[in-house]
């Protein structure tokens, strides 16, 4: 009995560890514009420039799911008018705006670009792919 308490709360504490880790690294550049995230290339770098400078919400939801990927943003920029404000902060954040850029992040319940969201650990709290690479 007493080695299966043990072994159990070894295995908790480095479930626990392990999650801390992985979170961090996700969220290390999340809503920090001098920092790119891992799905980060040139060529993908170019495309984002390009859907977020012409609007293109079709093409960046294209963009964010290619390769089957399905970052939490998605659930949280689903319109138009949302990935109007949400190119806005992009192109906001990008100019060194960050303050103007977080308050828009945070109307569209994106977080305020300190790595600190408002999601439930899945992605959604400052989006996959916030700043958008």
């Amino acid at each position: 009995m007493k080695t299966n308490i043990t072994t159990f709360v070894v295995l908790a504490v480095a479930s626990v560890g392990l999650f801390a880790v992985a979170n961090t690294q996700v969220l290390a550049y999340q809503g920090d514009y001098s920092k790119t995230s891992p799905n980060h290339t040139e060529e993908r770098e170019v495309a984002m420039e390009k859907v977020m400078t012409t609007n293109d919400y079709e093409a960046w939801k294209k963009l964010m799911t290619e390769d089957g990927r399905t970052p939490g943003v998605l659930r949280k920029i689903d319109t138009k008018e949302e990935f109007a404000k949400f190119a806005q902060a992009y192109t906001l954040g990008h100019a060194g705006k960050t303050a103007e850029a977080n308050v828009i992040r945070a109307e569209l319940g994106l977080g305020n670009g300190s790595g600190k969201g408002n999601g439930n650990g899945n992605g959604s709290g400052n989006g996959s792919c916030v700043n958008a690479h």
